[in-house]
C-alpha cells in the first residue's frame, strides 16, 4: 500500500512537473505580456546597432541618437508621454534575433531586412517598413569604376550572417563576375578591412554605405556606385504571438507617416489639436477611441509627434538634408511626393 501510494504520488509529481515545464516553454516562446512588462519597468528595451552614424550612435556620455533610435523613442512617447523612457541595448547582427527571442529587448530597431525566412524561422514579426533600402557597393575613387558590372576580380568585404552576403553571391553568379569574398562577423571589422586595403570593395545596404563612408579618414576618396542589387525593406522587429505589442509598434510608425502627410509636425501639434478636420482629429485623438483600442491614451499619436516628430522630421534630421549623410528620400518619400511610403488611415 505504501509503495503504491508512493508511486502514485511520484507519477502525479512528474505530470505536474511536465505541465509546469510545458507552460514555461510556452511562455518563453509565446509571451504576450510585453506591454505590461514595459509599463511595469517604466522603460522600453530597444535593440539597436552597436554604432551606425545616422541610425544609432551613442555619444561620449552614452546618449543615443539616430533614425532607428528615434523610432524607439516614438514608441516610448506613445506609451509614457516621455521619449526618454528607453533603454538602448547595442546588438551585433549575429545576436539581434536571438536576443529579441529571449526577451532581452522588447523591440529590435536595427536596420534589419524583412524576409519570409526570418519571420518563419525565428518566429518574429516585421510590423511595417520604416526604411526602403537596397544593397549597393562602395569602392575607392581611384579605381575609376562606374558600375557594379565592372567589379570583376574584386576583393569584396561583407558582413557575415546577413542577407547582404547572400545577395552578393547571387548577383555575382548571375552576372558571371569573379570575385574574392572576405567575410567578417562584426561591421566594425568590415569597415576596418576596407579602410586598410584588405579588400577593394565594400558591400552593404546603401544607407549603411553612406554612414560608413563618413567614418573613413577621407570620405570623399570613396564613391558609392549607383547600382542597387536587391530589395532591403528595413523594419522594426517584435516577437510573434503578441499582437497587442505588434499593433502598437506598427501604428506608431503609421502615425508618424500619416502626420507628415497631414502636415502635422512637432512645431504645430498644439494647433493640430484644435483642428476640426476629421482626419486630423482622429490622428491627434480629439475624435474617436483609437488610442484606447491599442491599450494607450487618446492622445497617443499627439504624444509621438510632440516628443519625437513626424516621419519626415525624423528622416531629415538624422539621415536626410539636415544631417551629415544627406541621403536623398528616394523611395522613402511619401507616396504623394513620388515615393512609396504609405500608411493606412486612422479611422
Amino acid at each position: 500500500m505504501i509503495k503504491r501510494t508512493f508511486l502514485s504520488g511520484l507519477a502525479i509529481g512528474l505530470v505536474a512537473a511536465a505541465i509546469v515545464a510545458a507552460a514555461a516553454i510556452t511562455y518563453e516562446r509565446y509571451d504576450t505580456k510585453t506591454l505590461k512588462r514595459t509599463i511595469r519597468r517604466d522603460a522600453v528595451l530597444c535593440g539597436v546597432n552597436t554604432g551606425l552614424p545616422g541610425f544609432s550612435t551613442p555619444d561620449a556620455q552614452g546618449n543615443w541618437t539616430g533614425f532607428d533610435v528615434d523610432f524607439c523613442r516614438a514608441v516610448a512617447a506613445a506609451i509614457f508621454d516621455d521619449a526618454k523612457k528607453v533603454t538602448f541595448v547595442p546588438l551585433d547582427a549575429s545576436d539581434r534575433f536571438k536576443e529579441l527571442q529571449s526577451r532581452k529587448v522588447d523591440i529590435l530597431s536595427r536596420n534589419s531586412t524583412w524576409s519570409m525566412s526570418r519571420e518563419t524561422s525565428y518566429e518574429l514579426y516585421f510590423p511595417a517598413v520604416s526604411y526602403y533600402d537596397g544593397q549597393g557597393f562602395m569602392v575607392p575613387r581611384g579605381r575609376n569604376i562606374d558600375s557594379a558590372l565592372d567589379l570583376d576580380g574584386s576583393r569584396v568585404c561583407v558582413q557575415d550572417g546577413t542577407t547582404t552576403a547572400l545577395n552578393l553571391s547571387d548577383y555575382f553568379r548571375i552576372n558571371n563576375i569573379k570575385y574574392t569574398e572576405q567575410k567578417f562577423g562584426r561591421l566594425d571589422d568590415v569597415i576596418k578591412a576596407y579602410a586598410s586595403g584588405q579588400c577593394d570593395t565594400l558591400t552593404a545596404d546603401a544607407s549603411q554605405l553612406y554612414a560608413l563612408r563618413m567614418t573613413l579618414g577621407k570620405p570623399d576618396d570613396n564613391v558609392i556606385l549607383p547600382d542597387i542589387i536587391s530589395k532591403e525593406p528595413l523594419a522594426p522587429v517584435v516577437r510573434q504571438r503578441d499582437d497587442d505589442w505588434m499593433m502598437i509598434v506598427k501604428w506608431t510608425l503609421y502615425a508618424m507617416i500619416n502626420a507628415e502627410e497631414l502636415g502635422i509636425t512637432s512645431a504645430n501639434i498644439d494647433e493640430a489639436l484644435k483642428s476640426k478636420k476629421p482626419d486630423v482629429m482622429r490622428l491627434v485623438g480629439t475624435e474617436g477611441a483609437y488610442g484606447e483600442q491599442l491599450g494607450l491614451s487618446k492622445d497617443w499619436a499627439a504624444r509621438i509627434i510632440r516628443r519625437v516628430g513626424n516621419y519626415g522630421e525624423v528622416y531629415e534630421r538624422n539621415i536626410g538634408a539636415g544631417s551629415h549623410l544627406r541621403i536623398p528620400r528616394g523611395l522613402n518619400q511619401l507616396w504623394s511626393a513620388g515615393g512609396i511610403q504609405y500608411a493606412p488611415p486612422i479611422r
